[in-house]
């Protein structure tokens, strides 16, 4: 059974609005990232990225590297394409994004969308 949680997409497009999303396991993930992910895990967060993003020369996330950056991960121009932040308990399992890190996405790039 899947569990739905509250994720944040981070758009590799300045233009686009960063967006609050439910999320509902790994297809839901594919769909959001375009294919196949990876990942990255600190503290009480969960980064998403597509696996091919470098491969298939997806557009750099300057968003995602800052926001990354601002948490003490220093992703080095590595984040392509879409992004997907959700939070992540005592066990390893994604929850639902931590307002920590929505309060942060909000000062650094505006307030993010809720989804429509």
């Amino acid at each position: 059974m899947n569990t739905t949680h509250t994720a944040l997409i981070v758009p590799p497009r300045l233009g686009e609005p960063l967006r609050v999303v439910p999320v509902a396991g790994p297809e839901s993930l594919k769909d959001l990232l375009g294919g196949d992910f990876e990942s990255v895990a600190r503290g009480d967060w969960h980064l998403y990225l597509n696996a091919e993003g470098t491969s298939a020369n997806l557009p750099v996330n300057l968003r995602a590297d800052q926001l990354m950056h601002d948490c003490g991960l220093d992703l080095a121009g590595a984040a392509r394409g879409p992004a997907v932040i959700v939070g992540r308990d005592a066990k390893g399992k994604d929850t639902s994004i931590p307002e920590h890190l929505l309060r942060l996405a909000a000062e650094l790039f505006g307030t993010p969308q809720a989804a429509a």
